[in-house]
């Protein structure tokens, strides 16, 4: 292992040790909670596992990135997770961002919550990485 990524893994748990503290916790629970609601029913159980991938994205984001596979599947899903959760869980994320744009120490913190707005819209078709 290179020493340039040594201290890119030790960025990236810094990061997501000071994102956990400052929020990542209350994302996460916001992610849990539609998880949660979606799995009650079998038809909404896709949606919810759906979710539970992505709450531990929502708790340590550094260090991972969302790669988009679109199918007709994965937008009629988008469409209807819009309407009835993932508007919700945007503008909670969006919010976060503006708060932490307020200082130059937040703003890396603002683009991972942008990140997970982006989800927050289209969670179907998305795959989470780990950045190499």
């Amino acid at each position: 292992m290179k020493q340039s990524e040594k201290v890119g893994i030790v960025m990236s748990c810094i990061g997501n040790v000071i994102w956990f503290i400052f929020g990542g916790l209350f994302g996460w629970i916001g992610w849990m909670v539609a998880g949660i609601l979606w799995s009650i029913t079998i038809i909404g159980l896709p949606i919810g596992l759906q979710c539970f991938k992505i709450a531990t994205m929502s708790l340590a984001p550094f260090g991972k990135e969302v790669v988009y596979e679109h199918t007709n599947t994965s937008f009629l899903l988008n469409i209807l997770w819009i309407i009835l959760s993932g508007f919700w869980l945007a503008v909670g994320h969006l919010i976060s961002a503006v708060i932490l744009c307020i200082t130059i120490i937040g703003i890396p913190f603002a683009g991972q919550s942008l990140k997970l707005a982006q989800v927050s819209f289209m969670p179907f078709g998305a795959r989470i990485e780990r950045v190499r």
